[in-house]
């Protein structure tokens, strides 16, 4: 599986602007017409019919309570593909230039499609994440209090209890879960609220993260983006996955993830960006685990005694 071929959606939470002229913002963009639909009322939804028949969401989120209800705005966008980014990435400039804003309660979520999936794919992307989940909690600048409430790290029990039952379906993994077989989950059922929210595969049919602080940055939406779309792609294409826990290091950090980040095929021109943006958090050196090698004493000495010769309008190199 390419990352290429998944198709996922995205929900980017703003305030400070109507969710009437943030849909007009989208629809300048996209094309197509606005509809005020009214219902369900808690919602208070906006629709943004796009050139395409797809249809973008802007609605009320009560969770935003740093701003009047009328200024609150989540944008749930149609199930897009990777060609869409591009235009995702206008929206995005568009939202900003109509005065949208995001602040410290707003987040993104980005869904994966979870028909890809089985239970031992869906097994790989739990330990997979858990083993490099300090590195990803720092790469994104997870703040400590969504880590407390709305993006909760992996459990060590649900590894625990994945790395026994080796489940292989989605109905094992339900159990695992859950705890129990859960026939009907219901919208806020309690375990949603983790960084990776497998809880959506059995209400809505997408793998949620869960992970991002809101932000009107193109790149660094796409980003974000590209690095879930990645994660799904190796846990779909693995045999198997390892779940011993890395520990953070400073002074390896930016290495480690960097290399990170390369095995799961981020590699090359088309991901520079993204690298560049899921790296700046990262203390270290990206190219040195250790740290790039201080120069001894006897070299110290020869590059201060060539500059003498460079200064003094000699030749470098002279001294030897």
């Amino acid at each position: 599986m390419d990352l290429r071929e998944i198709k996922f959606g995205i929900e980017i939470e703003t305030v400070k602007r109507t969710r009437e002229q943030i849909a007009r913002a989208i629809q300048s963009v996209t094309g197509g017409g606005v509809f005020y639909r009214r219902t369900p009322v808690a919602y208070d939804p906006w629709d943004v019919v796009d050139a395409r028949g797809r249809t973008w969401k802007v609605v009320s989120d009560s969770s935003l309570s740093s701003v009047p209800a009328h200024l609150r705005a989540e944008v749930v966008s149609p199930v897009l593909g990777y060609n869409d980014i591009p235009l995702l990435q206008e929206v995005i400039r568009a939202i900003r230039r109509a005065g949208g804003k995001v602040d410290s309660q707003c987040g993104i979520h980005i869904h994966i499609d979870a028909a890809l999936f089985n239970g031992a794919n869906l097994a790989n992307l739990a330990k997979m994440v858990y083993k490099q989940e300090p590195l990803i909690l720092h790469a994104l600048g997870v703040s400590s209090q969504r880590l407390r409430t709305f993006t909760r790290p992996i459990s060590n029990e649900l590894i625990q209890n994945i790395e026994r039952e080796r489940p292989r379906t989605t109905e094992q993994l339900n159990r695992i879960w859950y705890g129990y077989h859960n026939q009907q989950p219901i919208h806020y059922d309690r375990t949603r609220y983790h960084g990776v929210n497998l809880h959506n595969v059995w209400y809505r049919g997408t793998v949620e993260f869960r992970w991002f602080e809101a932000t009107l940055h193109a790149g660094k939406v796409k980003a974000y983006l590209q690095f879930c779309l990645a994660l799904a792609a190796k846990a779909l294409n693995a045999k198997t996955a390892y779940s011993r826990k890395r520990s953070f290091d400073p002074q390896s950090a930016k290495y480690d993830f960097r290399v990170f980040l390369l095995r799961l095929g981020m590699i090359g021109e088309e991901f520079k960006t993204a690298r560049r943006h899921l790296m700046v958090n990262m203390p270290g050196d990206a190219a040195f685990k250790r740290g790039r090698r201080k120069p001894n004493k006897v070299e110290r000495d020869l590059v201060d005694a060539n500059s003498v010769h460079i200064e003094a309008g000699q030749a470098p190199g002279l001294v030897i």
